[in-house]
């Protein structure tokens, strides 16, 4: 029920907040927002709408269902709404900076709320936030690999030498890792580490991926981290591929895993008990791990396009030998063997199935050829 003074303004609430521009969240896109900012005049969801309270000197948010209205606010939402805010809010966001979704983590929404609105990052051409200017230094909170205490290194990204090191002393002349630019995944897992700023670097080291996991005490520092590592792999994507366009090479930046989870899995003799292994899938990568914060994967299996041999089909081959727990089995077809898993529920079953079909129905590009041929001279 809406809260107003008249029929008037229910009808004109009403004609506002059913405006095609208004029916997606301003910050994250969530369809069917129900709260709105009076003061910045945009229609929220209630996660938006709850990261708006804190910047209460800026915005000052209401629902559209339950609250009171006045005429004076009903106008100021009918002579903004989402699209001009977009047009002033947003007119300058770089090509490479990470616009998150309602399904992302809440220090990357809170994050883009804060950058929009308090401190108005993207209303003129021209400005040079911190994660711009294609070199970053700092201290990040890593996690050991062997002990998985976290302890201060110096980080050091450079677009200039086109990759990212750290260093285990602050003073260390000599850094401990080098990772080329070009190899860098970066997504945030507040889940799997257990903090709300966590971030997870993966590279490939000899062709085989090394995680490291990392943190920062302050949401906006992890950030412009993660948008640092982006703006960088991006100008390094338009000197390698200069007649890519922009959104093409968007599309190659830092990217969330498409599923994680448990699985059992059997050897290659399929005779095996099944073990219980963390499983990532990273685009044509699906990694297992002993344990979900391992530095090193135990293996990985490649999964190419369905023009190449590969598939995926509900349930395990009549006759498998295997003893296993789960009773949800998934058969990954390649060229050169099949693998054969099982899930806890069937709901699992369905989403990594959903997940391996996405990949496999995608033609592979030319770099994902060479992977593939990596993967078949692997031992």
């Amino acid at each position: 029920m809406m809260a107003t003074e008249d029929g008037r303004n229910v009808n004109s609430l009403k004609e506002v907040w059913s405006k095609e521009e208004n029916a997606l969240c301003a910050d994250c896109g969530e369809p069917d927002p129900d709260w709105a900012s009076y003061t910045l005049g945009v229609f929220l969801c209630l996660n938006c709408s709850g990261i708006h309270r804190n910047i209460s000197d800026i915005s000052k948010v209401k629902s559209l269902r339950m609250d009171h209205w006045d005429e004076g606010q009903v106008q100021f939402l009918m002579q903004h709404g989402n699209a001009v805010a977009k047009a002033t809010y947003e007119a300058h966001v770089p090509m490479y900076y990470y616009r998150p979704v309602h399904t992302d983590c809440q220090v990357l929404r809170e994050q883009w709320v804060r950058a929009k609105y308090e401190r108005k990052e993207f209303t003129e051409p021209g400005k040079h936030p911190p994660y711009s200017n294609g070199l970053k230094e700092g201290i990040l909170w890593k996690r050991g690999r062997d002990n998985g205490q976290y302890l201060p290194r110096r980080f050091l990204l450079s677009e200039r030498e086109g990759c990212l090191k750290y260093f285990v002393k602050q003073d260390a002349k000599e850094p401990k890792v080098v990772v080329k630019i070009d190899t860098i995944n970066a997504t945030f897992q507040p889940e799997k580490t257990g903090n709300p700023n966590g971030l997870q670097i993966t590279y490939l080291k000899e062709n085989k991926t090394r995680n490291i996991f990392l943190y920062h005490e302050d949401g906006k520092e992890i950030v412009d981290w993660f948008n640092a590592i982006r703006a960088v792999q991006f100008h390094y994507l338009k000197v390698a591929f200069p007649v890519a366009s922009d959104q093409e090479l968007k599309s190659r930046l830092t990217r969330n895993f498409l599923k994680e989870g448990y699985m059992e899995k059997t050897g290659p003799r399929q005779k095996e008990s099944f073990k219980k292994r963390w499983f990532t899938l990273d685009h044509r990568r699906l990694m297992y791990f002993k344990d979900p914060m391992d530095a090193f994967a135990k293996g990985e299996v490649f999964i190419g396009s369905d023009g190449h041999g590969y598939g995926v089909r509900q349930g395990l081959p009549t006759g498998t030998q295997g003893t296993f727990t789960w009773p949800y089995g998934i058969t990954i077809i390649t060229p050169d063997r099949e693998y054969l898993f099982t899930c806890e529920t069937e709901r699992e079953q369905q989403e990594w199935i959903a997940a391996f079909r996405h990949v496999i129905e995608q033609p592979m590009t030319p770099q994902e050829y060479a992977i593939e041929a990596y993967f078949k001279l692997k031992p």
